[in-house]
């Protein structure tokens, strides 16, 4: 009986693992996707995909929430991962926002998503518009709710609305999912103002957000850790590449800080 009970054993440890590296390898080749845009490619330097989605422990079977895609940087590896095997739920801007401006952010996003049916036809549409709509997905239906370089964005909002924020992002996560978050990080000798103006902000400041909605920190990264960023520029993270706020203004000494500092934390919904 031991002898095959060991061996039962090692064949669920060999499938596991077999299991493991074409989880791996789907997500190498969804970040070498000749689908991706160049120029989003040549920040893969500063912004560790691969890395960063392992490091937040992503498979392709998940449903995943990413929140505010912005232009859609990580969309472009987590669509093809997803979608096969996975769910991938963007929740943005809301077409139907009372906003002008958002509006069109939306149309926009729904162009980008509409000129490569190929890649993004099954990826499905949510809202996430804070403080005023929130329509991501149903209460425990996702495995992993993801956000980069973001928070600073909401945090104008105001306290009670913060959490109000938060307290969305648990409600639609599984118990043991995760919420995966990258955000500009600003020393802890630094003060950090109420409203986030220079895009940079404690780690402290944000884990504390998320322990208060009842989330726990499982781990923390340093993945897009860069020392060479003092975090106190004029005009804030903007200076920094790929945005050049200030343009040609000290252009070479931005260019050769990189991109920012930033935190990278594993939040988890016990």
């Amino acid at each position: 009986m031991k002898r095959y009970a060991l061996a039962a054993l090692a064949s669920t440890m060999l499938f596991a693992a077999t299991g493991a590296a074409q989880a791996d390898d789907a997500l190498k080749a969804a970040v070498a996707a000749k689908s991706r845009t160049p120029a989003n490619v040549e920040r893969d330097v500063y912004r560790h995909p691969y890395e960063t989605l392992n490091f937040f422990g992503i498979k392709p079977t998940m449903t995943v929430v990413e929140l505010a895609p912005g232009g859609g940087w990580y969309t472009e590896i987590l669509a093809p991962y997803l979608r096969d095997q996975g769910k991938l739920i963007v929740a943005g801007n809301d077409i139907a926002s009372p906003s002008e401006g958002e509006r069109k952010g939306a149309e926009r996003f729904l162009a980008r998503l509409n000129a490569k049916p190929e890649v993004y036809n099954k990826v499905a549409l949510g809202v996430f518009s804070p403080p005023r709509k929130y329509e991501m997905a149903p209460a425990g239906s996702v495995d992993m709710v993801l956000t980069f370089r973001n928070i600073h964005n909401w945090i104008p909002a105001g306290p009670e609305k913060m959490k109000e924020l938060f307290a969305n992002i648990y409600t639609v996560l599984k118990p043991g999912g995760v919420f995966g978050v990258e955000e500009h990080r600003l020393p802890a000798s630094k003060t950090q103002d109420a409203e986030a103006s220079s895009g940079y902000m404690h780690e402290k400041y944000v884990i504390g957000l998320a322990e208060a909605a009842g989330f726990k920190l499982a781990a923390k990264s340093e993945i897009n850790a860069n020392p060479k960023d003092t975090a106190d520029h004029k005009g804030g993270v903007w200076s920094l590449p790929p945005t050049y706020a200030n343009k040609d203004v000290d252009r070479a000494k931005y260019q050769a800080i990189g991109e920012s500092d930033r935190m990278t934390l594993k939040f988890v919904k016990p």
